[in-house]
C-alpha cells in the first residue's frame, strides 16, 4: 500500500461558537484551567482521547454536539467569559506597561531565539530543561506583559517518542506532525500569500522556509519550516527533527534559526506593522549566527564592519546553559567557510552574507583547536552581555570562558548569572492554585511575586497542607499505574500477566522522583550503587519508599540507553516492580503528575556540571523536599528546612570511589533522615514536622522559582541595559549617523592596535610607617606608557590583597588611580592613596585596562597590562 498523505480538516463551527477558534489557538489555554475546562466539557471522553488539545478536541467534536452547545445558555456565558477575559488578559496594561507609565524607556521590542520551545504537550518542539525554560520564559513574558517576539524551528517530528523494547532497551519513534492539526497559523502577506525567507547555499542551492505562529498568550512565536515544495527532496528535511542528523544538518539548521529567523522577524513585524526589537537574547549559541545577519543589513545599509558589530554587540544579550565545553556545539573551521566563504564565480563574495568577511565570521568562532569554530564563543563576542543560569553555573561560566579575556581572574570575566525559574500557573497543581487565590482574595495570580504573600501559608493549617499533598499523591500513582501498564503491554506481556498493576505503588507510601534527561552526568544509576541496600529501603516493612523514574536518552548515545536499561531491569523483578518502576516517554505530560504528586525530588549530577536544574524547582513549587546535591539552584537556595543536601566528594580523582561515597550519603539520608520525618505522625495522622518543611519549601522557595521573577530580573538586569546601550550607540555623532558607534568602533581598533604597547614603566609607594597597622594610608604612583591613547581613554588600578605562598594576591581590592600630570618623555602619572585592606603579607601591583563610556565595562575588550 502506498505511504499517505495526511492532513487535518477543521470543524466549521456555529457563528455563536466561533469563539472556540480564538480560545484553542491561543496557547494560554495550556496554562488557564478555566479554558481547559470548557474545551473538556464539550465531549470529556473526547478531551481525554484528545489529550487536552482544542484543536484536536474542536477536528473531531460532531455536528451534532456543536449545534447541541449553540443553544446551551449555560455553556455560552462561560464562553462569552472566557473570549472577553483571554481579551482582557491580551490588552490590558501589565507590569511592563506600569514601567514604562511610571517614566521608565523599557525596550521596544525583544527578539528571543532558542532551538527549542517547551510551551505545551501537543506542540512537542522541546527535548529537556533548555526547552522548557524557554517555554516558561515566554508565558511568563506574556504574563508579564513584554513585547517580546520569539524564534525557533518548527520539526515536523518533534523530538522523538520513547518506547522500551523487552529487553529494556530505549527504542525511538519520530511521529509525524501536521502543523494543520495544531495550534499554529501561517506568516501570511497582503496578498494573503504565505511569506518565505531564503538563505544561499554552497553550491548556487537555496533553503526556504515558510514560518508558523504559535500564539503564547500575547508572545508570538516563529517557528520556520523548511518542508516545502519550494525547496529540493533533501532541504525539506532541515527541519525534521530537534538535534537530528549530523553536523551538517545540524549547521544548516542553525544557520536557519539564526540568519532565517532574523529575516523572519523583519517579515512579521511588517506584516504585523510592529517595531523592530531593540534587544536580542541568545538562550544558547545554536542561533548565533542572528548576529554576522544583523551585521549584514547594518553593512548593506552603509556601515562599515565594525561600525555594524559594535552596533549589534550594544543590543544583545547570549545566555549559556552548558557547565562543560563538550556541551557546546562546535562545527569544523572548513565546514563554516564552505557556507559562508564565495563562490568561485563571484569575486569573492559571499553568497549567503555579502558584505560579511569570511576572516572576521571565522574569527567570531575562533578557539584553542584552530581546525574548529565555537558557537559559544561566537555568541560571546557577538554579546555585550551574557550570563549563566545560576549562581554557581555563572561561576563555572567565568572559569570555562576565561580564555577569551586573557590576564582576568575568572571572577572578572563579564558573565553574570539570572537563575532560571517556572512558570506558577503551567506547574503548580490546581489545588495548590486554589489555595493561593484564596489565601490572596483573587483570581490574579500575578501578585505571587510577592514574598510576602507567601508568608499568608502560615495561616493553614498543616492537616490541609497534608491533604493537599496526598491527594496529590493519589493522582500520581494512579497516572504511574496507567503508564506501566501501556508500557508492560508494548514490551509484549499480556493482559492476563499484569494484575500486579492494579495494588503497585501505594498511595501512602514516601515517593520520589527522578526524572530528566539521561546523559552521563546526571547519574540516573547511582541509585543502584547498592542494589540490594536500595531493594531495603524499598521494602522497608514499616518506613517503606517508592521509586519513580523518567528519562531519555539522546538517540546517539548508547551510554545513557545503558544506564536506563539498568534501571529497567532492577525495576522489573517481581521482588521490587510494585515500589520501582521506569517510566518511557517522559514529557510535560507527565512531568506535571511527577512534580504534583512525589515527596521528594532526586537529583544527583556530578557537581558542578549541572546548570541550574528546573525540574526540582517544579517540585518545591508543589511543596516536594528537594534531595540534592548542591548543584545548580539548589547550591543558592539550600537552606536546611527545605531539604536534604547529599554530601558530595567532588575533587575526588577516582570516579568509582566518588560514587560509592555520594551513593552511600545518599541511602544514610534516606534512612536516617528522610523516612523518619515522613512516617513519624501525631494522633491525626498528619507527620507535622515533614509538613512544616513543606509549609517552609512554599514560603522560601514558592516566590525565588517563579519564572516570572526570572523574566523580570532579564528585563531589569539585561533587556533594559542592553537596549539603553543601543539608544547611545546609535546616537549621531560628528555630523554622522552612527556617529557613536563610529567612535566606539574606532577606539576599538586604536586599543587594540596600542595595546601591545602600553607599558607600566614605574611603580612608586611612600606613606607607610615602619610597622604598618592594618587601615594605614599606602600612597601609590604609576608612571604609564600609554602608546597614543588619551588619559582619559584608560583606567589605572592599583590592586592589593594579601599574598599567598606563591606570590599570587588572594581576594584583591581593585583602587581607581587618578591622573595627575606628565612626565618626561610623555609618559602619563597615576597616583592614588588608599588604606591597607587587610592584615598579614599584603602585597600590591598596578594595572591599565582601555576605558570608552559606551563600554559595558572596562573588562569588555578583554585587555590588561599589569606592572
Amino acid at each position: 500500500m502506498k505511504a499517505l498523505r495526511r492532513f487535518t480538516v477543521r470543524a466549521h463551527l456555529p457563528e455563536r461558537l466561533a469563539a472556540l477558534e480564538r480560545l484553542s489557538i491561543n496557547l494560554r489555554w495550556s496554562w488557564d484551567k478555566p479554558t481547559q475546562d470548557l474545551f473538556a466539557d464539550i465531549d470529556q471522553s473526547l478531551w481525554k482521547s484528545a489529550g487536552g488539545d482544542p484543536v484536536a478536541c474542536l477536528g473531531a467534536v460532531s455536528p451534532k454536539r456543536l449545534d447541541e452547545l449553540a443553544g446551551d445558555e449555560s455553556f455560552l456565558n462561560r464562553l462569552d467569559g472566557l473570549a472577553a477575559d483571554l481579551d482582557n488578559y491580551l490588552t490590558r496594561p501589565l507590569w511592563y506597561q506600569q514601567q514604562a507609565d511610571e517614566g521608565v524607556e523599557m525596550p521596544k521590542g525583544i527578539a528571543y531565539f532558542s532551538m527549542e520551545f517547551g510551551v505545551a504537550e501537543v506542540l512537542p518542539n522541546y527535548s529537556g530543561g533548555l526547552g522548557i525554560l524557554a517555554g516558561d520564559h515566554l508565558k511568563s513574558a506574556s504574563d508579564l506583559g513584554l513585547p517580546l517576539i520569539a524564534v525557533g524551528l518548527y520539526y515536523r517530528s518533534g523530538y522523538f517518542r520513547q518506547s522500551l523494547t523487552a529487553d529494556g532497551w530505549q527504542h525511538e519513534n519520530y511521529p509525524a506532525l501536521d502543523p494543520q492539526g495544531l495550534p499554529l497559523r501561517l506568516l501570511i502577506d497582503a496578498a494573503g500569500d504565505p511569506v518565505t525567507v531564503a538563505l544561499a547555499l554552497p553550491d548556487s542551492r537555496e533553503l526556504r522556509a515558510q514560518v508558523w505562529i504559535a500564539q503564547v498568550g500575547r508572545i508570538p512565536l516563529l517557528l520556520l519550516d523548511s518542508d516545502i515544495p519550494e525547496n529540493e527532496h533533501d532541504l525539506r528535511g532541515v527541519t525534521d527533527r530537534l538535534y537530528g542528523g549530523d553536523q551538517e544538518h545540524r549547521i544548516k539548521q542553525e544557520i536557519l534559526a539564526g540568519i532565517g529567523g532574523i529575516r523572519a522577524i523583519r517579515a512579521f513585524i511588517e506584516a504585523e506593522n510592529l517595531p523592530a526589537p531593540e534587544v536580542f537574547h541568545m538562550n544558547e549559541g545554536h542561533a548565533g549566527f542572528l548576529g554576522l545577519e544583523r551585521i549584514r543589513e547594518l553593512v548593506a545599509a552603509g556601515l562599515d564592519f565594525d561600525t555594524a558589530l559594535t552596533v549589534v554587540r550594544s543590543s544583545t544579550v547570549f545566555t549559556t546553559h552548558t557547565p562543560v565545553p563538550a556541551g557546546i556545539d562546535r562545527f569544523p573551521v572548513d565546514m563554516v567557510k564552505r557556507y559562508f566563504g564565495s563562490s568561485s564565480d563571484e569575486q569573492g563574495e559571499s553568497r549567503l552574507l555579502p558584505g560579511v568577511s569570511l576572516d572576521r565570521v571565522i574569527a567570531f568562532g575562533a578557539e584553542d583547536d584552530p581546525s574548529k569554530f565555537n558557537m559559544a564563543h561566537m555568541g560571546l563576542r557577538l554579546a555585550q552581555r551574557a550570563n549563566g543560569v545560576s549562581l554557581l553555573h555563572g561561576r563555572v561560566s567565568r572559569e570555562m570562558f576565561n580564555e577569551l579575556w586573557p590576564g582576568f581572574d575568572p571572577n572578572e570575566v563579564p558573565i553574570g548569572s539570572i537563575t532560571n525559574g517556572v512558570h506558577a500557573p503551567t506547574w503548580a497543581a490546581p489545588q495548590w492554585v486554589a489555595l493561593g487565590r484564596e489565601l490572596i482574595g483573587s483570581d490574579d495570580l500575578g501578585s505571587l511575586r510577592e514574598p510576602a504573600l507567601w508568608q499568608r501559608l502560615q495561616e493553614v493549617d498543616p492537616g490541609h497542607l497534608w491533604w493537599i499533598r496526598s491527594q496529590l499523591r493519589e493522582t500520581l500513582i494512579a497516572d504511574v499505574r496507567d503508564r506501566l501498564r501501556r508500557s508492560w503491554l508494548e514490551r509484549g506481556a499480556s493482559d492476563a500477566e499484569l494484575g500486579w498493576i492494579a495494588t503497585a505503588f501505594d498511595p501512602s507510601v514516601l515517593t520520589i522522583g527522578f526524572a530528566r534527561r539521561v546523559p552521563t552526568y546526571k547519574r540516573l544509576t547511582l541509585m543502584l550503587r547498592d542494589p540490594e541496600r536500595l531493594e531495603a529501603l524499598l521494602l522497608d516493612e514499616h518506613r517503606p519508599v517508592q521509586l519513580i523514574v523518567a528519562g531519555k536518552s539522546h538517540p546517539a548515545d548508547d551510554g545513557g540507553k545503558a544506564l536506563i536499561q539498568q534501571i529497567v531491569k532492577f525495576a522489573d523483578r517481581p521482588e521490587v516492580r510494585h515500589r520501582i518502576a521506569f517510566l518511557p516517554d517522559y514529557d510535560m505530560s507527565m512531568a506535571r503528575f511527577l512534580y504534583w504528586g512525589c515527596d521528594v525530588w532526586l537529583n544527583n549530577p556530578l557537581r558542578p556540571l549541572e546548570a541550574c536544574g528546573t525540574s526540582g524547582m517544579k517540585s518545591a513549587l508543589n511543596g516536594g523536599l528537594n534531595l540534592s546535591i548542591r548543584d545548580g539552584w539548589w547550591d543558592e537556595w539550600y537552606d536546611g528546612e527545605n531539604g536534604w543536601e547529599i554530601p558530595t566528594a567532588d575533587g575526588l580523582l577516582d570516579e568509582g570511589r566518588r560514587d560509592d561515597l555520594e551513593a552511600a550519603a545518599l541511602y544514610d539520608l534516606l534512612e536516617k533522615a528522610v523516612t523518619p520525618k515522613f512516617y513519624e505522625r501525631n494522633e491525626h495522622g498528619v507527620p507535622t514536622r515533614w509538613v512544616e518543611m513543606v509549609r517552609h519549601t512554599l514560603q522560601e522557595l514558592g516566590p525565588k522559582v517563579l519564572a516570572s521573577r526570572m523574566v523580570r530580573d532579564y528585563t531589569e538586569k539585561y533587556y533594559l541595559p542592553a537596549a539603553q546601550s543601543l539608544r547611545k550607540t546609535v546616537q549621531p555623532a560628528s555630523g554622522e549617523p552612527f556617529g557613536a558607534a563610529a567612535e566606539l568602533a574606532d577606539y576599538r581598533r586604536r586599543a587594540q592596535s596600542a595595546w601591545s604597547k602600553i607599558e607600566i614603566t614605574d611603580v612608586d609607594s611612600y606613606g607607610l610607617p615602619d610597622t604598618p597597622l592594618l587601615g594605614s594610608q599606602l600612597t601609590l604612583t604609576a608612571t604609564v606608557q600609554l602608546a597614543g591613547l588619551a588619559p582619559d581613554e584608560v583606567v589605572v588600578q592599583a590592586v592589593l590583597g594579601r599574598v599567598d605562598a606563591t606570590d599570587s594576591i588572594t581576594e584583591p581590592v581593585t583602587v581607581p588611580m587618578t591622573h595627575t600630570g606628565t612626565a618626561d618623555g610623555g609618559n602619563e602619572v597615576f597616583s592614588t592613596t588608599t588604606p591597607l585592606p587587610v592584615a598579614g603579607p599584603v602585597g600590591y601591583t598596578v594595572r591599565v585596562l582601555p576605558h570608552h563610556p559606551l563600554l559595558a565595562g572596562d573588562n569588555e575588550l578583554g585587555l590588561v597590562t599589569l606592572a
